[in-house]
């Protein structure tokens, strides 16, 4: 009904995060009307310390991931009937003091996701290898999606009721936030963001964590606009290639018809970007026969 106080809800996804999630958990509850925490597995006093402070708790037996925990948070957004679910981390590094920030975009039907990015507002902390890593995942994130974003990996976001029903994740791992965006590209939905800050002081912040990290969303954006445009990613390369072994085999049919002779040099590269294109162009239309059915099916 026009004029009714929307349903805000907070979900905030938890690995053994016991020194942190109460005090997340406190804050957020000033900005929002319910808090849902996923206890993903932990192993620590998590657990038992959301269940003490009156919140929504989804519970994993065993850790499932990131991307599982806010894929869970979606889902119980959508049993609540939620006008805008904000997602923030428990490990104290998003400032819950910047959800009316977040929201607010939304309030005004100025956006259907908002994105707190750390470099709008001028992040001096962030440690120099994560913030390559990151810029480099929102640039890959840019080539595969519509959205011109500072900060394409940000989990502090803000949906309205439209992207909370159209977004449905299934991405386990840290992918999640770039698959999150290229559905949201899919269903043309609105994104903006706005300037948040970030604590990082105490935080993991290890080169091989953010290594790991950046492999696993680097091959989920991959595995993603390859399977959501198959006849891009696979079939132009595939003809791109094929065509090249054409051209191979024609300047080896001229030097045979010439000389008599096979020039080893120029037959098994051709042979081989034959059976590389071959595949990739089969790939390419076995996936989108799949995809095609899929979303015809649905």
């Amino acid at each position: 009904m026009p004029g009714e106080k929307p349903l805000i809800v907070a979900g905030i996804p938890a690995y053994n995060e016991e020194k942190t999630i109460a005090k997340v958990v406190v804050l957020t509850k000033r900005y929002v009307d319910k808090v849902i925490v996923c206890n993903d597995g932990s192993s620590d006093f998590t657990g038992e310390i959301v269940k003490e402070l009156g919140v929504i708790v989804v519970e994993h037996k065993r850790n499932m991931g990131y991307g599982a925990a806010i894929s869970d948070l979606f889902a119980k957004a959508r049993e609540l009937d939620a006008d805008i679910l904000i997602t923030l981390d428990a490990d104290g590094q998003h400032n819950p003091r910047d959800i009316p920030r977040l929201i607010e975009p939304i309030l005004k039907n100025e956006a259907d996701i908002v994105i707190g990015s750390r470099f709008l507002a001028g992040e001096k902390e962030i440690p120099k290898t994560r913030e390559l890593g990151v810029k480099v995942l929102t640039r890959l994130t840019k080539v595969t999606s519509k959205y011109n974003l500072t900060d394409a990996q940000s989990g502090f976001r803000a949906y309205n009721k439209k992207a909370i029903q159209l977004i449905h994740p299934r991405e386990k791992g840290m992918g999640v936030s770039t698959e999150i965006l290229l559905k949201a590209a899919k269903h043309n939905l609105k994104v903006k963001e706005v300037p948040t800050t970030i604590k990082y002081k105490g935080l993991e912040t290890s080169s091989k964590g953010m290594l790991s990290h950046g492999i696993e969303v680097a091959l989920s954006i991959i595995k993603i606009a390859s399977i959501e445009h198959p006849l891009k990613y696979y079939g132009i390369p595939g003809a791109i290639i094929f065509l090249a072994s054409l051209i191979l085999w024609f300047k080896q049919l001229q030097i045979f018809t010439q000389t008599r002779q096979v020039v080893i040099q120029i037959t098994l590269p051709a042979i081989a970007l034959t059976l590389i294109g071959l595949i990739l162009l089969t790939t390419a239309i076995i996936l989108y026969t799949i995809v095609t059915a899929i979303k015809e099916y649905r």
